[in-house]
């Protein structure tokens, strides 16, 4: 395994997990084996961000909103704890404001969004909205999918000619 270490030394996570994480992306178009070694990967790993970032990504691609969308809702529950956050939206919102240019913040942000497009992937459009207004609101400069999400999700039908 040392290949492994050298090769991925700034991934901070076990060997074990780096192995899966690599077997995941080598079985990749076996799409139940890389999801089984993934999803072995996320046990293993816990509450490292790196991992559930990765892992929201892999199941982003492999058109898996349900599970992008569990695995968004754990970011964010790990940044609550971590960072202290209040629940209400009405208190959290300036906290966001404040300081969406720290790391965690911005990855609350971010997995917000992600929340708000598997929620429209899923179909669930009215809490889709919800969340990507109130998204695009703090990202004033678009680092996140909000705005754009938004705006498809409100913009009237077209009409046919």
């Amino acid at each position: 395994m040392p290949v492994i270490q050298e090769k991925y030394s700034w991934f901070d996570v076990s060997e074990e997990i780096k192995r899966l994480l690599i077997l995941a992306s080598e079985n990749w178009e076996n799409t139940q084996l890389s999801e089984h070694y993934m999803k072995e990967a996320l046990e293993k790993a816990g509450d490292n961000l790196q991992v559930l970032i990765g892992a929201y990504r892999f199941f982003f691609y492999q058109k898996n909103p349900a599970i992008a969308l569990n695995i968004a809702e754990r970011v964010i529950k790990i940044i609550t704890v971590r960072e202290n956050l209040p629940s209400h939206w009405l208190e959290l919102e300036p906290i966001l404001e404040r300081r969406k240019e720290e790391e965690n913040l911005r990855l609350y942000l971010n997995a917000y969004a992600g929340k708000g497009y598997m929620l429209a992937k899923l179909g669930k459009i009215e809490e889709a909205k919800l969340i990507t207004e109130r998204v695009k609101k703090i990202d004033t400069n678009r680092e996140t999918c909000a705005t754009t999400i938004y705006d498809v999700l409100t913009s009237p039908p077209e009409e046919e000619d």
